[in-house]
């Protein structure tokens, strides 16, 4: 007669290669049968199963029934709610493995198996205060030092936005991981704290892909582009190729300064390493190109995509937008309606776009009425301002002060700033007057606002309203001085208006006196011919 571990060895194979519930049932029969319900080793082995099909109410069922849960098959079931992000419940299991070991006074205790799937839960629930108290627990019955629970303590924490205890925790590790480094800098890039997050970075003994990902996509975040593009040309240097996600948080730092040849580069490494396959990289470059004025090879490459979604449908419709190409961009986003696509309000915000720049109030009108009724798309304070800007520019200023006023939420300043422009192109100072008002509130320095309202002021002679506007620019409001991009040997230069710290300035200064000198010689010598001639 056999032994109940030689029975219980029986069904391991059965269990290892099952297929589905549907069979996984047929052998918990036959368990019952051999009367081996009460087995936490079998039963274990099937909530592992029911975790890897995604049963997780069979599972619940398994573990119900046996009378004496044992730690593993705890670990188990924790395991499995955690892993298709039930978090509530996994929570809750480990709150009855706690109470089982007090009523019964057995030796379950959460050991370092138990803890890294209740901490990910905790995290999952985004409950500081639960983070706190399964902290307490680690320490109270957790391994004095264990990397994956310390590491998932941290993790849990930085989803928190308790950026300090991970620190804490980050500090006092006797052994710090890849993964340890990593948290603690996606943590920092997480809520915009780039300096600490640059610090970590370069501190840390070891880089992977992850770490140079993070950086990158925190610079492009926060609007440091020009950094974005360095650490990524840093992280080349180091012999480090770039993946999928580095290129897709690269790409738009690359758009934004008008890095049109590391752009290009960057699409013929896609298509070397089999990249262009990925529609997030094809929607990223697609953008580039647009931003970087290269509107044709956007439209080629949009052309060449194996498969378009919503995002790559509307980033071209945007980038014929922004290029004047208003008739195109209607006519892709009706072969978009061909190809079954739902819009959605990034789409329409481009569509109206393109209306704007050409001018076609009313076909904008009509497409601002059909996202509403046909798509049934509310829209957002973008459409409006499109809306507002498309009116201003056919001279509709009326109108246009009309939908300011019927709008469902607070115009922002874009939208008072673009009605205030219309009204100098044709010279409407009463409506002027009105946005100028509502600006005074919502963006009160700055000084672009008064320079355009001095300016409709004096083409109406009203000069004593120019001196008393360009007076109070002067005295009380500095003005955002120029800067210019230029891109040389795959790098971004920027340039601001009267900034001399640059390594090359001097030269720079020295070569433009030469032009300005050699184009005064230029003018004399022309001059020069020019008197000959008469004589």
């Amino acid at each position: 007669m056999l032994s109940i571990k030689e029975l219980e060895d029986l069904f391991v194979p059965l269990l290892q290669n099952c297929i589905n519930v549907k069979e996984l049932k047929k052998i918990h029969t036959q368990i019952v049968k051999f009367s081996l319900s009460q087995s936490n080793f079998l039963v274990t082995k099937m909530v592992d199963v029911c975790d890897d099909k995604g049963d997780l109410e069979y599972a619940s069922l398994l573990f119900k029934k046996v009378n004496q849960p044992n730690l593993f098959l705890y670990n188990a079931l924790i395991r499995a709610y955690t892993h298709n992000h039930v978090y509530r419940e996994a929570v809750d299991v480990y709150k009855q493995m706690l109470t089982d070991q007090k009523r019964e006074k057995n030796s379950i205790l959460p050991d370092k198996f138990t803890f890294p799937f209740v901490i990910k839960s905790c995290a999952g629930l985004m409950c500081c205060f639960l983070a706190k108290q399964v902290h307490a627990h680690v320490c109270k019955f957790g391994p004095k030092s264990h990397s994956i629970t310390e590491n998932s303590l941290m993790d849990m924490y930085i989803k928190c936005n308790d950026i300090s205890d991970a620190h804490k925790i980050f500090d006092e590790m006797t052994e710090r991981d890849v993964i340890s480094w990593n948290s603690l800098i996606s943590g920092h890039v997480r809520v915009g704290q780039m300096r600490r997050a640059r610090a970590l970075f370069d501190e840390m003994p070891y880089k992977t892909i992850v770490s140079w990902t993070a950086m990158i996509s925190g610079y492009t975040r926060i609007g440091y582009y020009g950094d974005a593009l360095d650490v990524f040309r840093q992280m080349q240097m180091v012999g480090i190729e770039p993946d999928e996600i580095s290129i897709v948080s690269v790409l738009p730092a690359c758009a934004h300064l008008g890095a049109l040849e590391l752009g290009k580069w960057i699409h013929m490494y896609c298509d070397k390493s089999d990249l262009l396959k990925k529609t997030n990289i094809c929607n990223a470059l697609v953008e580039m190109y647009a931003k970087c004025g290269s509107i044709d090879q956007a439209s080629q490459l949009f052309d060449q995509m194996l498969e378009r979604d919503v995002i790559s449908w509307s980033t071209m419709i945007g980038g014929l937008a922004n290029h004047g190409k208003a008739r195109e961009a209607v006519e892709l986003f009706l072969q978009m309606q061909s190809a079954n696509v739902e819009p959605n309000g990034v789409t329409f915000l481009g569509l109206l776009s393109a209306f704007s720049h050409s001018g076609l109030w009313n076909e904008g009108l009509m497409y601002f009425d059909s996202m509403r009724k046909d798509y049934h798309i509310e829209p957002g304070v973008e459409h409006y301002g499109c809306l507002v800007d498309l009116l201003g520019r056919s001279g509709r200023l009326d109108q246009a002060l009309d939908i300011i006023k019927e709008m469902p939420m607070k115009p922002d300043s874009k939208t008072w700033g673009s009605l205030l422009s219309s009204c100098r192109t044709y010279s409407n100072l009463e409506i002027a007057v009105i946005a100028m008002e509502h600006l005074l509130e919502i963006e009160p320095e700055d000084t672009g606002n008064y320079v355009l309202l001095s300016n409709i002021y004096a083409d109406f002679g009203k000069w004593e309203a120019v001196s008393r506007l360009r007076k109070l620019v002067s005295k009380s409001m500095k003005k955002t001085p120029g800067c210019s991009l230029i891109e040389v040997n795959n790098e971004v230069q920027e340039f601001l208006s009267g900034d001399d710290r640059k390594p090359f300035s001097e030269d720079i200064f020295w070569l433009l006196e030469l032009l300005a000198s050699h184009q005064d010689l230029t003018k004399d010598m022309i001059d020069i011919m020019t008197e000959d001639t008469s004589e």
